[in-house]
């Protein structure tokens, strides 16, 4: 798994949308759409953001399967 499925998986086990997460981490939701889709990385601080608002460590959102 990469981050941008990792994050997906975390969003969804939270039973938020993608445009919940955008809004608790003050991005939009193309930007949540494009991570979750490999087709952008987050940045650190994004990063933190989204662990901190899915309740799980930057560990979890960047292991791989």
């Amino acid at each position: 798994m990469n981050v941008g499925e990792n994050i997906k998986k975390y969003r969804e086990k939270a039973g938020i949308s993608q445009k919940q997460l955008a809004e608790a981490v003050l991005v939009d939701q193309a930007m949540i759409c494009k991570v979750e889709r490999g087709i952008k990385l987050p940045s650190l601080p994004l990063s933190m953001a989204i662990a901190k608002a899915l309740g799980c460590t930057m560990n979890e959102l960047t292991a791989s399967a």
